[in-house]
């Protein structure tokens, strides 16, 4: 049944294999003498791609809950003479996991010399859809209905900035109303590919507004790049002083911000392994003691 829930999660026999640690051909073999067991098959194989049946489907949904409380129940034993171990997977999105991220998880695996960690970088929107199976997502932005389990961490402002010769150019705007006359550095994290509207505030003044837009990503590292180089405006987080004194941008509508944005940590079931629980309280106690914004949210 484990082998059979990894690579229905992964839609992959040699992704599941990978993250079993078997051989390809030993992890397709046990799995179709599961299928001859229940004599129903389960999956639809493909050169591409592996899907889930309609007998697979139940039977992944019934499974799944079986697996993590037989897993959970054996960390549990486990952690009576033992410490957190194991590989600990996170998906995130990739600028927040560079800018806030990698300094809780070194100082973690300090404390947990015996956590291995495998850390899935993605886009901002994309970060709990992403294939690859993991313990743990961490996702910003508000949580839409879902069956899964959403922890919030916090939350993070967003402000606005553009480069000197991007504001020579083009002049600074007073009033968040002006933006759609500007080049901006949108986000298109709609499933459509329809630009996000930005919400601006002001103490209680709030105002939501569509910035114009010819640079649009996905990805927040390379919507900093943009604005530095002078392509627009982009909503950026986390501490600029240092790009701000070098001249490289400059706050703009410096009495708005975006935001707040919540920071959740997801996941499956309320039944982690140690390992997970563990760097959750850390996350915790991280945001106790103040962590850094991520650099940009959309």
């Amino acid at each position: 049944m484990e082998l059979f829930a990894e690579v229905a999660k992964a839609r992959s026999f040699s992704r599941a294999a990978v993250v079993l640690g078997l051989p390809k051909s030993t992890l397709s073999r046990r799995v179709a003498e599961l299928e001859r067991s229940v004599g129903l098959s389960l999956l639809n194989r493909s050169t591409r791609k592996v899907e889930l049946t309609g007998a697979g489907e139940l039977y992944l949904e019934r499974c799944l809950r079986i697996v993590e409380e037989a897993q959970v129940a054996h960390e549990e034993l486990q952690a009576l003479t033992a410490t957190p171990s194991g590989l600990l997977r996170v998906n995130m999105p990739a600028t927040f996991a560079t800018d806030v991220m990698a300094e809780i998880f070194l100082g973690f695996a300090r404390r947990h010399p015996d956590v291995a960690f495998h850390m899935n970088l993605t886009s901002l929107e994309h970060a709990d859809r992403v294939a690859e199976p993991c313990d743990l997502t961490i996702k910003i932005g508000d949580m839409p209905d879902s069956s899964r389990i959403a922890r919030c961490l916090g939350s993070v402002d967003v402000h606005l900035y553009a480069s000197e010769s991007y504001l020579a150019a083009h002049g600074a705007p007073s009033h968040p109303a002006e933006l759609a006359a500007h080049e901006c550095i949108g986000f298109r994290a709609e499933p459509h590919g329809a630009p996000t509207r930005w919400p601006l505030m002001r103490g209680q003044e709030q105002i939501s507004v569509m910035p114009g837009s010819r640079f649009s990503v996905n990805e927040a590292g390379m919507a900093r790049r943009l604005a530095v180089l002078g392509a627009g405006i982009a909503p950026l987080g986390g501490d600029q002083s240092e790009l701000e004194r070098s001249g490289g941008l400059r706050r703009v509508l410096p009495g708005w911000s975006l935001g707040p944005f919540p920071v959740h940590v997801v996941t499956e079931t309320r039944l982690l392994p140690a390992r997970a629980r563990a760097f959750v309280d850390y996350l915790i106690a991280c945001l106790a003691k103040g962590w850094p914004a991520p650099a940009l949210i959309r």
